[in-house]
């Protein structure tokens, strides 16, 4: 199967740069990946959808302010860090730009906070790594002068960075947002639990790999990037019991879809795990515990839509993606939703 496969023509003004007004006030596509059925709604109307007994399982990873300026101590020179990883001790490895303002022994300061960094060595690949010092606690001087990293395409500033959470964030380390579950309300999820459909939980941190193109024409050649992951022991025997009792497992988003799917393949069954998994899911695999999925529009050619297709199968999702442009559905980290089920 080829990359350009996956291609779709998608009008620049389709690309959400703001999120709706209210978040589950979006628009909902429901397809049926069996007959292929489309059905065009709003987030809202999601608990019509969902069955007494499902479970929905979410990705409750926290957005990093990750994008912070400092400033090159001698030259006043200034350079741009995006955080990719906590390496420990203070050291992250970071994306510098310019690259060549931040060579090893460089210093920067951020301006009105007491954080100060030196870059230590450069990576491979050109990321560097960097030694964090500053007074108190490192998260809450990074919410202090950090700003969230938006994706490329979103080019407009965002007034309220809250916007870029889940409501049920809770474990900081995501580079990204797990965006399908931008759409969530308390009061939303709440009507589900009403419905009797449970909610469980698990971590998958984002890194910017999940924005990487795919750069080779065969599928099978891609290398994806692994991102850290936790299933914890609650979430499993949910999953088990709701498939024990007949109940459909739906995935909220493609990160809550590839950490069931990680510890489903690798480990045999549903069980708590954490590790680190670059799984690549694209059409031929056989999915071994989702049975539904809740996910944005992808970009074109990207490892998301790959995903998608594998689910759905291929026909439908490149059938699905061109009506949802027809019908002027907006796209990406804060567009509109589908649910294939």
């Amino acid at each position: 199967m080829k990359t350009s496969d996956f291609y779709y023509d998608l009008p620049k003004a389709l690309i959400a740069q703001h999120p709706c007004d209210r978040r589950d006030h979006s628009r909902l596509l429901v397809v049926d990946r069996v007959t292929g059925a489309l059905q065009h709604k709003h987030f809202f109307d999601l608990p019509g959808e969902l069955r007494e007994g499902d479970c929905l399982i979410l990705n409750d990873t926290k957005v990093l302010p990750a994008r912070i300026f400092g400033t090159k101590e001698g030259t006043g020179a200034r350079v741009e860090f995006l955080l990719l990883k906590d390496c420990g001790n203070d050291d992250w490895e970071v994306i510098a730009g310019p690259g060549k303002r931040a060579k090893p022994g460089t210093r920067f300061s951020f301006a009105g906070s007491s954080l100060c960094c030196e870059v230590l060595d450069v990576l491979e690949g050109g990321n560097r790594l960097v030694h964090f010092t500053y007074d108190g606690n490192f998260y809450e001087v990074l919410d202090q002068v950090g700003q969230m990293p938006l994706p490329p395409y979103i080019t407009e500033k965002l007034e309220d960075q809250s916007r870029y959470q889940t409501v049920y964030s809770e474990h900081l380390g995501s580079a990204a947002a797990p965006t399908a579950g931008l759409h969530f309300t308390e009061d939303l999820l709440q009507t589900i639990r009403d419905k009797g459909v449970r909610i469980g939980r698990v971590t998958l941190h984002v890194g910017l790999g999940t924005f990487r193109p795919v750069k080779v024409e065969d599928v099978t050649a891609h290398t994806m990037h692994a991102e850290h992951y936790v299933l914890p022991a609650e979430t499993a025997a949910l999953i088990n019991q709701t498939k024990a009792n007949g109940g459909r497992v739906i995935a909220v988003g493609t990160t809550s879809c590839r950490t069931l799917e990680s510890v489903a393949t690798f480990r045999g069954k549903i069980e708590a795990a954490e590790g680190n998994t670059d799984i690549f899911i694209y059409p031929g695999y056989e999915f071994k515990c989702i049975d539904g999925l809740i996910t944005n529009f992808h970009l074109p050619e990207s490892t998301l839509i790959m995903l998608v297709s594998a689910f759905c199968g291929y026909e439908n999702t490149m059938h699905f993606y061109k009506v949802a442009v027809e019908e002027r559905y907006r796209f990406f980290s804060f567009g509109d939703a589908c649910f294939i089920r």
